[in-house]
């Protein structure tokens, strides 16, 4: 489990990148991007930020490739924000939120469709063999 310390770089990173992309990333490939989480290593020399961003896969790939281009300057926002003795390094992951969402949305869909399927089956259906199974035949 992370330290205190480390959840709390951790929150400060995720709001100065935030800050960061909207207002010093001038780079038109940037699309709109929410920063969804950042971890940091315990020694905080290194910082994992995981990001969506909402189209299709030319504006998440775009958007990777700017933030390829201002990893430089995110960092340097980073550390002088921080005012750490070491700033950490950046490494930026598309965070699979939104696909994993959709899958489970298109499973519960078909789930639903099937049990409305066996409802309909089932509203004719009758029992197989007598009404009490119990009874004793003579």
């Amino acid at each position: 489990m992370p330290s205190n310390r480390a959840l709390k770089v951790a929150d400060r990173i995720k709001e100065v990148i935030a800050v960061t992309l909207e207002t010093k990333v001038k780079d038109p490939r940037l699309g709109f991007i929410t920063v969804t989480d950042v971890r940091v290593t315990g020694d905080l020399q290194q910082a994992s930020i995981f990001y969506t961003v909402l189209g299709d896969g030319e504006a998440q790939s775009g958007t990777a490739a700017a933030l390829t281009s201002a990893k430089g300057l995110i960092r340097r926002e980073v550390g002088s924000a921080l005012g750490l003795r070491i700033t950490p390094t950046l490494e930026f992951f598309a965070d699979g939120l939104q696909e994993s969402a959709t899958a489970m949305n298109d499973l519960m869909s078909s789930v639903r469709a099937a049990d409305a399927e066996l409802a309909k089956l089932r509203e004719n259906a009758k029992p197989v063999g007598d009404v009490d199974p119990y009874k004793i035949h003579e």
